[in-house]
Parts: structure tokens; sequence; C-alpha cells
């Protein structure tokens, strides 16, 4: 479908049935009506008329991003995205709408979207978002508008020397697995719902072949979720050891790391610190070891198909069996259950 865009004249050279596209165009729209092919469009722009649109839910997309970092316990928050494409400022409005209700408000960098990214615009704009974010109090909670624009983002804050995510914890959209696990910290991202846009296009389309009304205009597809990577798994907290505490658990509590090893890194004394933990968190730091550590075992059991011998080996135990016991105890079932159990409804 990118060759309509280049050369509509393809839709002459076959004779297709019907058209799913993610790269409408007006001309591809009149094509289209002229040889009478049924169009369905996946485009997240504005409807064109008589023609069926399915996109994702922008508002909802804000929505989860500013629950994410709520949740976190976040006070100080930011966007970043296009101020010309409509996707872009949906999700922006989705993201201050819901934080507005919860009584915050949010710091915006929007600029207009180039068309071609080049070498030389994301220079002038590591420059500016590097500004932008060193004036931002700490920590901030910024959601960017596409996991691109989180690149820029990340990319910036590592320009200006600060810390992701202990001083700008940053969200992005789509969820491109390749490029969220390579970046550094890996990048969480909200996941849109590819496969149900893709299950209602088809629905839709069958029924135009059958002559029948297609029976949506424009339906917006609600996002899976967040996928939580490094770039947010921290918990917004003021207090100095804590952070410096929670910092490193996150780091290294899947290489065996104990809780002395934290309360050394910290500089405080282990009741000093147990208190802490218990005001700000309200749980022990050993717990906060085991939370960050049943994460990742999740993450690895979800998401690959290792050994559960290697996924402890990775995770900080010396045993599987070990492992086995703790992640019975904290989520009441086996690795094995709840392996299945995910990724059938993955499926």
């Amino acid at each position: 479908e990118a060759r309509t865009e280049r050369d509509v004249g393809f839709l002459r050279g076959e004779k297709w049935h019907g058209v799913i596209s993610r790269h409408t165009s007006p001309m591809m729209v009149a094509t289209c009506r002229e040889l009478g092919i049924p169009l369905v469009d996946l485009n997240d722009t504005a409807v064109f008329p008589g023609v069926p649109k399915i996109r994702p839910d922008n508002t909802a997309i804000g929505y989860q991003g500013a629950e994410h970092f709520l949740e976190r316990g976040f006070r100080h928050f930011a966007f970043c995205g296009f101020a010309t494409e409509g996707w872009s400022c949906e999700r922006r409005d989705g993201f201050v709408e819901a934080l507005a209700l919860a009584g915050h408000r949010c710091d915006i960098f929007d600029v207009d979207y180039p068309g071609v990214i080049t070498p030389e615009w994301n220079a002038s704009q590591t420059t500016a978002l590097a500004a932008w974010l060193g004036r931002l109090p700490k920590p901030t909670g910024v959601m960017a508008c596409v996991d691109v624009r989180a690149f820029q983002v990340l990319n910036a804050a590592q320009h200006a020397e600060l810390l992701v995510p202990e001083e700008i914890a940053l969200l992005g959209v789509n969820n491109d697995m390749m490029r969220c696990e390579l970046s550094y910290p890996p990048l969480s991202s909200v996941a849109l719902n590819a496969h149900q846009s893709g299950y209602y296009a088809a629905e839709v389309l069958d029924r135009l072949l059958r002559g029948e009304a297609p029976g949506v205009v424009d339906l917006r597809i609600e996002p899976l979720g967040v996928v939580t990577r490094m770039s947010t798994e921290i918990l917004a907290v003021a207090d100095k050891h804590v952070a410096a505490a929670l910092s490193f658990i996150r780091v290294r509590a899947c290489t065996g790391v104990n809780v002395d090893d934290v309360v050394k890194h910290a500089a405080a004394s282990r009741s000093q610190l147990e208190k802490k933990f218990r005001q700000f968190l309200g749980r022990s730091p050993q717990a906060e070891i085991r939370r960050v550590q049943m994460a990742r075992v999740k993450e690895l059991l979800a998401e690959t198909n290792l050994t559960l011998k290697t996924i402890a080996s990775m995770t900080g135990f010396e045993h599987d069996e070990d492992l086995s016991v703790v992640f019975k105890r904290v989520t009441a079932e086996s690795p094995g259950q709840f392996r299945k159990r995910v990724q059938v409804r993955r499926d």
C-alpha cells in the first residue's frame, strides 16, 4: 500500500476486490471510488467522506499514560509531541485531561512535525529539548506522543546529563519492540491493539464486499496498556536515601544483591532505611528487591520461551526451585501456570 502513495496507477493494474490501507491518500480514495473498490482506512488522520475508518483511541492512550505516572506517585508531568499532527494532539489532550482530573497540571513541548526527520533537525531538537528538560522540576514523568519522539527526549536527557528514570521518567507510544528494548534504558511504551484493528478492518471490508453498510464510520480502538520497562520503572520519592536505594535496586535486584548491599549504597543505617521505606512505600527494602525480581521474572515468562533454569540465573536465583517457591508465594501460582495463562491470553 505504500507503493500506491507514489503510484496510484498500481490500483488499476490488477482486479482488486477490496483494499485495507494504512497509507490512505485523497488520490487513493478517489481511485477506489472510481473503480468501485471497497476501501477501509486504517490511517490515523481525518475521516474521508464515505470511507470507514478504524484507528487508535488517542484520548484513551493519553489517559493510560497519565494513570501510569500517577500510580508511581509522580507530582510533576510533561508531554512532548507534534503540534501539527491530530493524533499527537489527541494523545496530549487525553494526558492533560486525566492529570487535571487528578488535580495536576502538565508542561507541554510541542513543535511542528517536519515531515522528514533529518540529522540537522534532530540536532536542533536535542538542544531545545535538553534546555526544556533542564527547566522541569525533578522528578517529572514525561509522555511522548510516539516512540520516535521519546527517543529524541531520551537523547536530550542524556545530553543534559539527566538521569532516566530517576529525574526524567519517560513513556512512549506504539511499543516498537526492537527500538524500545535496544534503547538505554529500555523504553516503556503504550501498546496499541493492532490485532483488534486488523480484525475489525477485515470484518468491515467483508460487509462492504457483500454490499452491506459498513456499520462504522470512525471506530476507535482502545490500547492494550503500558508495557513497563526501565525508563519508568521507578517510584517518585523525594527522600534522597530512598531514591538512591530504589535506583540501586532497580539496576541490581536481579544480580543477587541483599539489603546490606542496598544500605551501603544508600549511605543510611539499616533501621533508618527500613523506616523510610515503610513511610514512603509501605514495604521493606527486601520486599522491593523481590518486587523488582518478580516483575522481571514475569516479563521473561510472558515474552520468551527461556527455561526456568535460565530465567532463575538471569534474575538472581541460584536454583530454579528457589525461584518457583518464591514465585508461588508471591503470585499464588507456579511459573508454568503463569506462563501458560498469559501466553494463551496474548494469543
